[in-house]
């Protein structure tokens, strides 16, 4: 909001520089994001002496004038008729930018040079005269700049204010702030309504039909006015902060506006059917016409101002063409209201129409300042607009604004803010800015904040207000008690940080994306109704219906990055996301949050090189990956096992593999299935993971133990068997380990393989196991008795034979 200090001053004494009152006024929670000078563009303007005037050869109302600005003479040409020799007038050289938009330039007109521009009072927006040059005292100096000649100065604030002050959206509200700052007394202006004649009620009335989005609605009725263009004065109100006057009703509504707070409107008395006014809400879709000309479509929620048969303005916000004040307006009925706030900002926002009416219903105003704007307002109308009042007001009030005192504790306030006030200074502070205060008792105040300061409501508010007039520069700076003793680092954050790390290492990048996801996330994952990732936590003000519930899992999330990448052309990509899941235990209560561990990979195995072919990933490619992950970890006792068909929802059944610990689920990897790729747009296949890293951190061993290197050397035996094609080779391993045979180091798969010669039904696989001794060499015969023996065990477990 910008601020003049010289319209400020009717209502504050300032003794104090501008730029002191900027620093103050920002220190006490109004900051100032600018400082400019009014007059600077006069800058340029200077004191010109006309020398000589001849008459123009080539225009009759053109005039050549020479003048001198001090240090030399210009030549000018000037049409005004009051230009003659030995006038001071203003001179605008060459690159001043006037109030009106015009920017002199040195230029040639009809032939003669001009090297400048003599103007008059309305051009430089010093006065009303337009007639002619404005003529300057004999006395100034020839030259000297003309804001300095005529002392003219006017230093504007530009004050950035927060929501929850609309009470300083006024040169009164920004007044009482600078009360306080400089000591002085607000002086509000003086409200003296001239006689009046005949009865209101006798001529209008009005009906509020939607009381809780209008609990206040005043009217005043003034007749016989002229509508004309303002006096000076008021123009070079509007002037000062950047309004542009249109005439003297408008301009006197916008003038109390800024000077009280109260948006204000003027209706054509003689336009309202039937002589009166009607607030209720608007049908749907209705179409009407505001001020700008344009054509809007309502809601039924769009409270509308009527007359006996039609809508004439849209409240809060803009009035309608229909109604405005012309120059043939005679008789003007005044409004002002109070409007619900939530109201008006919706409507501001659906109709994507923000004014300065607008901006102040929608942050809340004092629902008790109406009448006193109102009066202003008709008070300036009768004398500026020739007006008679008509006696009485209307004032609508059905649902009265009531404020509720707060109680205050001194002792909290002091341990809140770090200070050290007593009662008395606390109790003044707040009464320097017209809170009502009484004392309860010695440790505590009784508050009732004043109707216009509608963003106090609670004792916090109340301490607020106490350390911006004491001063945040006077709260010492003070540390907060810590203890010496320090805990050790989170280890669930450190491993979670190790696994993004070696994640990274492998060659994957890791994904961020919201927490949020659609309800059809889980028709799109084949989930069956039964799943538990089916029960939702609906979020109450979602972003937009694809972020509209907690996600249960981070695989759409992952697909749907993918998809994105695709579509920009990039279609090799290994990516990965820890984060938490939300599985819903009912709207009113906590999910249960799982952190998990989710991966992808699609395209080719590495990246194309010269000298590397492009080979497609696979799944045994995203398993090794686990594989050491685990390993890497210390995670012993992990397994992978076939996912029965039954239970791969979102994978391709017979490429999906259940990952156990001990024998208990611990995740699942596979290659998406086909049917959820097409849900999610995606032309390409793709092998996910899942990890729940929760059971992940439980099941980490919290001590290595330290093994010393082997001083014997190993041998290794293979061994081939035909089994069943139900037999998985992992069991065979994890029985093998079973065995604890101690001369075995370890054992892993060379081939698995099926087809001719293997009988139908059967399997090839084909086992490397190492052998070991940490106190001697082994011998062949030691060997091969130890591998006869856990080759007859074997066969016998899993029904195998040895190839022939």
């Amino acid at each position: 909001m910008k601020i003049s200090t010289n319209w400020l001053k009717e209502y504050v004494a300032i003794d104090i520089p501008a730029t002191d009152l900027a620093d103050k006024l920002t220190m006490a929670g109004l900051e100032v994001e600018g400082i400019s000078e009014r007059f600077q563009y006069l800058d340029s303007v200077v004191v010109g002496k006309i020398i000589k005037v001849e008459p123009h050869p080539n225009a009759d109302k053109l005039r050549l004038c020479e003048v001198s600005i001090g240090n030399r003479t210009v030549p000018v040409v000037c049409g005004a008729p009051n230009a003659k020799a030995g006038m001071n007038v203003p001179c605008a050289l060459p690159g001043t930018a006037l109030p009106g938009g015009l920017e002199v330039k040195k230029s040639t007109i009809r032939g003669a040079t001009s090297e400048g521009m003599l103007c008059s009072e309305a051009e430089l927006e010093l006065g009303p005269d337009k007639s002619g040059l404005m003529v300057l005292s004999e006395k100034l100096t020839e030259g000297i700049a003309l804001n300095i000649a005529l002392n003219l100065s006017d230093t504007v604030l530009e004050i950035g204010l927060t929501p929850n002050r609309p009470d300083c959206l006024s040169f009164i509200g920004i007044a009482r702030e600078v009360s306080t700052i400089v000591n002085q007394p607000t002086r509000k202006p003086e409200i003296k309504l001239p006689e009046t004649s005949g009865q209101i009620d006798d001529f209008t009335s009005v009906t509020i039909k939607s009381p809780t989005l209008c609990p206040r609605y005043a009217a005043r009725l003034i007749t016989d006015i002229t509508v004309a263009p303002s006096p000076f004065w008021l123009k070079d109100r509007l002037y000062s902060i950047g309004l542009k006057p249109i005439n003297n009703i408008v301009d006197i509504t916008n003038f109390v506006m800024l000077e009280l707070g109260q948006p204000l409107h003027a209706f054509d008395f003689d336009q309202l059917s039937e002589n009166r006014i009607i607030v209720q809400t608007a049908n749907h879709n209705q179409l009407f016409e505001t001020l700008d000309g344009k054509e809007r479509r309502l809601t039924d929620e769009t409270l509308m101002i009527c007359d006996g048969e039609k809508p004439v303005a849209v409240a809060g916000v803009m009035g309608g063409v229909n109604s405005e004040i012309k120059e043939n307006t005679t008789r003007v009925l005044l409004e002002s209201a109070y409007f619900n706030p939530i109201s008006i900002r919706k409507t501001s926002k659906h109709l994507a129409l923000n004014t300065d009416a607008s901006h102040r219903f929608e942050r809340g105003l004092d629902p008790e300042g109406t009448v006193t704007a109102l009066n202003r307002a008709a008070q300036l109308i009768a004398e500026i607009g020739n007006g008679r009042l008509v006696d009485g007001l209307i004032d609508e009030y059905p649902l009265p604004s009531s404020v509720s005192s707060i109680l205050l504790s001194i002792a909290k306030t002091n341990k809140h803010l770090g200070t050290d006030l007593n009662q008395s200074e606390i109790a003044e502070f707040l009464r320097s800015v017209e809170f009502n205060v009484e004392i309860k008792d010695e440790d505590t105040l009784s508050v009732l904040p004043p109707s216009f300061r509608v963003d106090v409501s609670r004792p916090e508010d109340l301490m607020e207000e106490v350390a911006r007039l004491w001063g945040y520069n006077n709260i010492k700076t003070t540390f907060p008690k810590t203890s010496g003793m320090t805990n050790l680092p989170n280890q669930s954050i450190k491993i979670k940080s190790k696994i993004k790390d070696m994640m990274a290492g492998y060659g994957f990048s890791e994904s961020i994306t919201y927490s949020f996801i659609g309800k059809d996330a889980c028709d799109r994952l084949n989930l069956p109704e039964n799943d538990e990732r089916r029960r939702m936590l609906d979020i109450l003000n979602p972003i937009s219906e694809d972020l509209s519930v907690m996600r249960t899992s981070l695989i759409p999330g992952l697909l749907e990055t993918m998809h994105r990448n695709l579509s920009h052309q990039i279609k090799n990509l290994k990516i990965f996301e820890l984060g938490k899941t939300f599985i819903s235990n009912g709207q009113d209560r906590q999910p249960t949050e799982t952190e998990m561990l989710a991966g992808l990979w699609t395209g080719s195995r590495v990246n194309m090189t010269w000298h590397e072919k492009l080979v497609a990933c696979d799944f045994h490619d995203l398993k090794g990956v686990l594989e050491d992950l685990f390993r890497s970890m210390g995670m012993e006792d992990i397994s992978f096992s076939k996912m029965p068909d039954a239970s791969c929802r979102y994978t391709k059944a017979g490429h999906t593999a259940q990952i156990l610990f001990n024998g208990n689920f611990f995740g699942l990897i596979g290659e998406v299935s086909p049917m959820v790729l097409n849900n999610f747009n995606i032309k390409q296949p793709a092998f996910i993971f899942e990890i729940n890293v929760n059971a992940f951190i439980s099941n980490l061993k919290e001590s290595k133990m330290f093994v010393p290197i082997p001083k014997f050397p190993f041998t290794d035996r293979d061994i081939t068997l035909i089994v069943d094609n139900h037999v998985q080779a992992g069991d065979i391993i994890a029985k093998v380990k079973t065995f604890e045979e101690k001369l075995m180091e370890d054992i892993c798969i060379l081939d698995v393989y099926s087809g001719n010669p293997i009988p139908a039904g059967k399997k090839s696989i084909s086992l490397r196991i190492v052998y070991r001794s940490f106190t001697e060499t082994l011998s062949d015969q030691q060997v091969n008795l130890v591998h006869q023996q856990l080759t007859d065990r074997i066969i016998q477990k899993f029904n195998a034979t040895l190839p022939v």
